[in-house]
């Protein structure tokens, strides 16, 4: 039997930090200096995101532009745009003449995601099953026994999100996957309070949830599909409902980024 995952030190972001460290380009050097930017503010946005989906920026963390710049070693205006790309995925709120801020939610704002979610994400499933390959159908099979061989709870959330946004890899409508992505951004946090919360009993059921999703995704039944699937995200609803101590915690100033941020990934 599994073991109940553990906090480790992996993180669980989407993307790849990128490799090329690069400014923002000089005056007047026209397209390249464009383009010199647009990969600094990539580069930026890339270790920011790592720092906030993998719990190292909290939740109402503030982020000090000028900060981010020395430490990461850019100029203010990349910066200034990668918040605004973070900004477009869920990730922060940027308020002019105020700053920049890990994006956070009380108790009743989760739950309305939740319940987005909860609509949107068997849609999107019902939309990519006809669609996916034999190929992905293993990878995902792959993944689920990865995961109930997993004891990190870093591990679990890069995995699970690996594998439900595989799911749904063969939805052709992109509006929604859009949606979808930014959901799962916002919720990270509070996907990985639940991953602490849950007990022996609750690892087993998340197992037994996600082999009943690839099974009826296998069958190409997209009603138990979309079925199985509401009842998996909303039994995590539930279950932060039971916990408001997790949306009361104090919000992280700008002492904390400067530290956590300069991860060096």
């Amino acid at each position: 039997m599994p073991q109940k995952p553990t906090t480790g030190s992996s993180t669980s972001g989407s993307s790849t930090i990128g490799s090329t460290a690069t400014g923002s380009g000089t005056p007047g050097s026209g397209t390249t200096g464009s383009s010199a930017s647009a990969v600094a503010s990539q580069r930026v946005a890339d270790h920011l995101r790592t720092a906030i989906l993998s719990g190292e920026l909290r939740p109402g963390a503030r982020i000090r532009q000028e900060e981010v710049a020395a430490r990461l070693g850019a100029s203010r205006l990349p910066v200034r745009e990668a918040l605004r790309i973070l900004a477009a995925e869920g990730l922060t709120v940027v308020k002019s003449n105020s700053g920049a801020w890990v994006s956070k939610m009380d108790m009743a704002e989760c739950e309305g995601v939740y319940k987005i979610r909860e609509r949107l994400e068997p849609l999107a499933l019902s939309e990519s099953i006809p669609h996916l390959t034999a190929g992905q159908i293993a990878e995902l099979a792959a993944i689920a026994r990865q995961i109930e061989q997993t004891t990190d709870v870093d591990r679990f959330l890069t995995l699970d999100r690996r594998l439900h946004l595989l799911t749904y890899a063969g939805c052709r409508v992109g509006q929604l996957t859009a949606l979808v992505d930014r959901f799962w951004n916002t919720t990270q946090h509070y996907r990985r309070a639940f991953a602490r919360l849950a007990g022996d009993s609750g690892w087993e059921l998340i197992h037994a949830e996600h082999r009943l999703i690839i099974e009826a995704i296998r069958r190409a039944d997209t009603v138990d599909a979309e079925r199985f699937l509401t009842g998996h995200i909303r039994r995590t609803r539930l279950e932060l409902g039971q916990h408001p101590e997790l949306f009361t915690e104090e919000d992280h100033d700008s002492a904390d980024t400067a530290d956590t941020a300069d991860t060096g990934r």
